[in-house]
Order: C-alpha cells, then structure tokens, then sequence
C-alpha cells in the first residue's frame, strides 16, 4: 500500500518539487511510513490528497516549528558502512575503522549522505564489483554530494567525474571531493553530451542515482558512454519500478547482472554486452 502510494506520489507532475520518503518500520507486522515534506499550501495540499486516496493509509498533517532541520537531521545521522566503505559526517570523525574506505561527507543542501537505501545500495553494488574487477574511468550522473564518484577515486579509478544538474551540489560535490584528499572532480551539466562528459569517455562504470523516469530516458546516452563490456549501477527507484528502469537498458543491449534491495528501493546492475 505504501509503495503504491509512493509511486503515486512519485508520477504526479504536479508534486515534483515534493521531498518524501519512504521506509519500512516493522518488517514482521507489515508497517510501513511515508514522510512527506512539501514546500508550499498547494503542495501540502496534493500530497494530503494523494495519500488520502489510498484506502488503509493513516495520514497526519503537521505544520513544523522553523528550525535549522539540516543541521539538526545530519547532527543525529550515525555513520554508515557497506562493504568496505564508512560514510560519515564531521561529528563521527573518531569512530572511523582503519580497514574501510573512508568517506567524510559533508552533504549541505545537496543529496546523498549516504544514509539512503539508494546510495547504499549503489555503495554495495560497487564493493562487490570491485571484488572482481577495477574500473579506470567512472562518470557519476546526478552526483550529489560526490559520494559515489569520491569512493571511485580513493578505490583507484583514476578518472572519477561527476556531473550535476543543480549548481549547488556540483560546488558542494568539489568540496567534498578536497576534504577526502581525492581527484573526484565534478561539473555543473545537461545531459552526457556535454564536451566535459564526453571528453573523458567511455567509462568503464557508470553511476545513476537519480529517478526511474530520467533513468529510462537516459538509456541510450549511457550506452553510448560505456565501452563494451562496460558496467552501470542504477538506482533511485522503487522497486516497483525496477522491470520498466531494466526494460529500458535490456532493449538497448545490456543484461541484468544483480538487484540489491534496501527498503523500498532498489539499485540495479547491468553490464553492456553490444
């Protein structure tokens, strides 16, 4: 019920600028909850109406005190590991294990702490590959706060680029990327045909942590950014949405490697065989 909530949510074009997530809160009674923060009256509004519409869904409004809630949310965040990476922020910098990879993340206003089941599940995906196989050129579309592209770099890519489409998180991403010591660098662009993007390629990896409609749309532009034999670890989508995101990268020559799940969230790898 709540992921068909979600991705009710998720479709409306009407609520695109709505911030929600999502997470199961008792795995053996089946609870789950959405938190849904709009930015405005009318946004409040679609999103009340929208889960309203759902039969079974208890929903509760609530008008919340001003407040530095960013400073307040990444305060009470706890570090995160998955395989051999630690993501943490500046007020865990003494619980750091000496036998990770270590990823000191300050997020800002940008996407991507690394708390996500999204961007663990693309963390997880990539230990695993790395188990097997290195990965000199890596491109990181809709980089956030550079997390995935910074872990390529200090896991020996020597090419690790991202690119964003929201300035901000390209100036936050460049930051973090001089706080781990690393050569992560990132750019403020449109799509993958911009020279900086196409100039580094092909990448060897492809990271796309953004949404399922931008993952669908982008299916051609990041074939054409792989080599063959190439690998991308997709993510940002329900699971829900995992056979149409697959659908779109199966009909343009690649094969469905693995899915890790986390929550309601799913990241997908697949390899480019064509």
């Amino acid at each position: 019920m709540a992921e068909a909530a979600a991705v009710a949510l998720d479709s409306d074009p009407l609520l695109e600028g709505a911030t929600y997530s999502i997470l199961e809160e008792d795995e053996d009674r089946g609870i789950w909850r959405i938190d849904a923060f709009p930015n405005d009256e009318d946004d409040a509004r679609g999103v009340e109406t929208r889960l309203r519409a759902h039969d079974g869904l208890s929903v509760t409004v609530e008008t919340l005190a001003d407040a530095d809630w960013l400073a307040l949310s990444l305060s009470g965040l706890p570090p995160v590991r998955a395989g051999r990476f630690f993501i943490y922020g500046a007020h865990d910098q003494g619980v750091v294990p000496k036998n990770a990879v270590s990823l000191k993340i300050d997020a800002g206003a940008a996407f991507g702490t690394g708390h996500h089941g999204t961007t663990v599940g693309c963390l997880l995906a990539f230990d695993e590959l790395l188990k097997r196989e290195r990965f000199g050129r890596v491109l990181d579309v809709g980089c956030g706060t550079g997390v995935l592209a910074i872990a390529a770099a200090k896991t020996g890519s020597k090419v690790a680029l991202g690119t964003d489409i929201d300035a901000p998180s390209v100036r936050i991403a460049n930051e973090n990327a001089k706080l781990n010591l690393s050569g992560a660098r990132f750019v403020h662009a449109f799509g993958l045909n911009d020279r900086r993007v196409r100039g580094q390629g092909p990448y060897d990896l492809v990271f796309a942590n953004i949404l399922a409609p931008p993952l669908v749309s982008l299916s051609q532009d990041i074939r054409e950014a792989l080599r063959p034999g190439g690998a991308a670890i997709l993510s940002g989508l329900l699971r829900t949405q995992e056979r149409r995101v697959a659908a779109a990268y199966l009909s343009r020559g690649f094969v469905l490697e693995r899915r890790i799940r986390r929550d309601a969230w799913s990241a997908l790898v697949l390899r480019r065989v064509g």
